[in-house]
Formats: structure tokens, C-alpha cells, sequence
């Protein structure tokens, strides 16, 4: 196949090139894509571009050749078989439902996308959400495996764009719940520790984030700022608390790895607090014992955006996870104990 430029239409929607390159060419991998990009091969309007460059209508985007599948045409994507079952616990799981948006109350333990052995996750199940449509929903954020509660997906690709947009330009709120060892102290307060990946090629090592002083920054190129409202709403005695969380910035980990920083991790966060019952200063290891689920304990409780295309604002809330649930009901916690903003003071 020889050199392509393309000219994206009018109907098409804002977007990333790889996920374009994606559409377009099924049978290319991202490994191909991202090297492509490293030496030039791809160009948006000419210039060089990363796989994150942004193309829309109107942008021509070179090409370069790319391998012919056998045959002589891309192969058709197997469509991904969804049980009955699944079919009814994702469809279960839907809390808000327009002509353009479906928000989930994602469960504990299911993965939003797949990966290495991971064979059921949202993004499969989608084929479940497609109702009157011929296309499945599309992710426009994701929410850790082990993390419950809102997730957004979008009808067609120009809202899909319009939401990544708005999370991007941070334009839309998300609050989080946490139960958290120890108390945090001031009880209203933000984090402002950068992030960055941890070196190694251990199993897993790349997905452990290293948190890094406001003022070390220049020291950690790979460093990204991250930026943290928290506000502790109730606690038990000096070992436990439910605290409120509001990410400014999106890093990955980030209300995990901060809340470890400042002493007091999130129940149940083995990768950053540990799997001991060790008593860290004031507060406990990640797992407290006793009636207390193992499972961690955060849960992405409401998110509030513009509707992309009504143009009114929506806030979708999920119900805590069933091993949430129980936690709060043995420290005598109820939802309706907690402000509609408890980041009213900052």
C-alpha cells in the first residue's frame, strides 16, 4: 500500500489520530501506529504528530503504507457474544439513559476495558447498551478494575467528543468516597503531589505511581502535577474515616497515591497501603480486619457535566457498592449524612 492522504469530512467528529488510524484501518495496531508517529510517518496537516494530536474535519492527515491484510481487506472484527446474564447485570447497571448519554454505576472488580486476561469488561458489555442503535456505546472515561460507581458513556462519536472534551478542559465535577485508615488532618484540605510511573520491568511495576513534592518537580521530568481536594466527613475513633474526594487533574491512581502520601490509604488498597494490619502512626494499614471488606473501599459517587447537546447540567449519583454499604452501616454511616458540597469551604 503506497502513501494516503486523507481529508476528514464534515460528519466526521474531533478525535485522537490513533483511534482515527483505528476506525479507518481495523487490522493496523497501536504498536504500528506509535512507532509510525516516533518517526514521522504519520502527519496531520503536514506536521509531524503523536498519537494524542487531535485531527477533525477538515484535517488531512498522511498515511503511511501500511501492511495489506490477507486477502486484500481488513478482516472483520469478531463481534463479541454477550450472555444472557451479563447482558442483564450491565444492562442493571444503568442509572441515567438519554438519546446520548448512558451513565453505569460501574460494579467493584469489573474492568471499564480489556487487557491481559481480562474477558469480560464495560466496554465488551456495551454491545448489551445499544437498544434501537446499530453502534455500542463509547467509553468516554474509565474508572480503576477495583473502583465502583459513575461512568460515562456516549451514543454517538460527536457526543463521545463533545465528553472527552469536557473532561479534558476540566469542565465537569467528580466526587468521589473513600473509607480511609486513620484520620486526615485538616479535615478540609487539597494535595498537590506530582505523579509519576515507577521504573522497573517487575510484574506490575509500571502501574504503580510514585507521588513526588510540588517543589521536587523539576528534579522528575516524567512528573505530572496532580491536584486533590479531599474533606473528611466522619470518622471512628482515630481508625477510620469517610472522607470525600475531588480530583482537579485525571493522573492515573492519583486519589489512591495521594491519600497514601499524606498517611492515611484507602481501606483495602493493597498496591498503595499495603496488606498488613500495621498501625502507621495515627492511622492503620490498608486493611483494618474485623467485619471490614478487603475490597477497596472508593467509589466515584456523582458526576456532574454539561449535556453535550441539551446543553443543561446533569448530575448522575451511583449508590455505594454492596461491600461499601456494609462498611458504613457497621460504623453507623448513611449517606444522607454527607453536605451536597462538601468542598464548599475551600
Amino acid at each position: 500500500m503506497s502513501v494516503q492522504r486523507i481529508t476528514l469530512g464534515p460528519d466526521e467528529a474531533e478525535q485522537r489520530l490513533d483511534r482515527w488510524v483505528k476506525r479507518t484501518f481495523p487490522h493496523v495496531g497501536q504498536g504500528r501506529i506509535e512507532k509510525g508517529c516516533r518517526k514521522g510517518e504519520f502527519r496531520v496537516n503536514g506536521a509531524k504528530a503523536k498519537t494524542s494530536t487531535r485531527v477533525g474535519p477538515g484535517d488531512e492527515v498522511r498515511i503511511p503504507p501500511l501492511p495489506v491484510p490477507e486477502g486484500g481487506r481488513p478482516a472483520p472484527k469478531p463481534k463479541l457474544r454477550v450472555s444472557a446474564a451479563d447482558a442483564k447485570m450491565i444492562q442493571s447497571c444503568v442509572i441515567y439513559q438519554d438519546d446520548h448519554v448512558i451513565a453505569l454505576n460501574k460494579p467493584a472488580g469489573l474492568p471499564t476495558q480489556g487487557g491481559s486476561k481480562q474477558l469480560k469488561h464495560v466496554d465488551g458489555l456495551a454491545e448489551a447498551l445499544k437498544y434501537d442503535r446499530e453502534e455500542k456505546p463509547r467509553l468516554v472515561h474509565r474508572l480503576d478494575k477495583d473502583t465502583s460507581g459513575v461512568l460515562l458513556l456516549a451514543r454517538t462519536q460527536a457526543v463521545a467528543s463533545a465528553l472527552t472534551a469536557a473532561i479534558r478542559h476540566k469542565e465537569t465535577r467528580k466526587i468521589y468516597w473513600a473509607v480511609v485508615a486513620g484520620v486526615p488532618t485538616p479535615y478540609l484540605g487539597e494535595i498537590r503531589y506530582g505523579l509519576f510511573k515507577a521504573p522497573g520491568g517487575g510484574r506490575g511495576a509500571g502501574e504503580k505511581m510514585i507521588c513526588v513534592h510540588p517543589r521536587a518537580m523539576h528534579e522528575f521530568p516524567d512528573a505530572k502535577r496532580a491536584h486533590t481536594l479531599y474533606a473528611t466527613l466522619y470518622r471512628v475513633a482515630s481508625r477510620a474515616s469517610w472522607v470525600a474526594m475531588e480530583p482537579i487533574t485525571g493522573r492515573t491512581h492519583q486519589l489512591r497515591a495521594h491519600m497514601s502520601e499524606i498517611g492515611h490509604p484507602i481501606i483495602g488498597d493493597g498496591k498503595y497501603g499495603g496488606s498488613s494490619q500495621d498501625n502507621m502512626g495515627d492511622g492503620w494499614g490498608a486493611m483494618i480486619g474485623g467485619e471490614i471488606s478487603r475490597k477497596l473501599h472508593l467509589h466515584a459517587r456523582s458526576m456532574t457535566f454539561e449535556h453535550p447537546v441539551t446543553k443543561k447540567p446533569i448530575t448522575v449519583t451511583a449508590d455505594l457498592p454492596p461491600h461499601m454499604a456494609d462498611t458504613f452501616e457497621t460504623f453507623g454511616w448513611t449517606p444522607d449524612l454527607a453536605a451536597d458540597d462538601p468542598f464548599e469551604a475551600l
